[in-house]
C-alpha cells in the first residue's frame, strides 16, 4: 500500500489530450515497454526532456493545468506513462476518461486533483514529495505545501492492481 510517493515533475499545461500523451502512430502494441519509449513524444519541445537518449524517464510525476487526458478513450495513456515510470500525474482536474482508465487498469499510477493551483507553482524537475494519507504535495525544492482533494476508495483500487483485482478482493 503506497502512502508517499516521492520524485521529480515533469510539468505540462492544460488539454494534454491522449495523443500527446502516447500518439496514435504508436498504438500497434500492448506492450508497456515499447509504449513508454513513446510516451509524451508529440510534446515538443518537452520531449526530449521527459525521455533521455536511452527511453528512460528520469520524472516521476507528471503536473498538469487542467483537463488532462482529454480526447480519445485511450487505456494505452496510463499505460505508456507508467511504463515510463511515472507514478502518479496531479492536475488541477482530468478527463473523465483518462481518470477511470489510470484506476482501473492496475498500473500503479495514481490521478491526483489538487485543491489549490499547485501545477503554477511547480517547475519541471522540481523535487515533490506526494503524502496520499494527508493529502499533500510538498515540493522540496521551493518548501511549498499543496493540498489534494480527497479521492474516496480510487486509492485501494489502485493499491489492489487495478478494479478486476479490487472487485475479487471484494467476493
Amino acid at each position: 500500500m503506497v502512502n508517499i510517493i516521492k520524485g521529480k515533475a515533469f510539468v505540462v499545461g492544460s488539454d494534454i489530450d491522449t495523443d500527446q500523451i502516447i500518439p496514435a502512430r504508436y498504438m500497434t502494441t500492448m506492450d508497456p515497454q515499447k509504449l513508454a519509449q513513446n510516451a509524451m513524444r508529440d510534446l515538443d519541445p518537452k520531449y526530449g526532456q521527459f525521455l533521455d537518449a536511452e527511453n528512460k524517464c528520469a520524472y516521476q510525476i507528471v503536473v498538469a493545468q487542467n483537463n488532462f487526458g482529454c480526447g480519445s478513450s485511450r487505456e494505452h495513456a496510463p499505460i505508456a506513462l507508467a511504463a515510463a515510470g511515472i507514478k502518479a500525474v496531479i492536475a488541477n482536474s482530468f478527463a473523465r476518461i483518462y481518470y477511470r482508465n489510470s484506476v482501473n487498469g492496475g498500473r500503479s499510477i495514481y490521478p491526483l486533483e489538487t485543491a489549490d493551483d499547485a501545477a503554477g507553482q511547480v517547475k519541471t524537475g522540481d523535487e515533490l514529495e506526494i503524502d496520499l494519507d494527508k493529502l499533500t504535495i510538498k515540493n522540496l525544492t521551493n518548501n511549498k505545501t499543496f493540498q489534494l482533494k480527497d479521492f474516496g476508495p480510487v486509492k485501494e483500487i489502485i493499491d489492489c492492481g487495478g478494479l478486476t483485482a479490487y472487485n475479487k478482493k471484494q467476493a
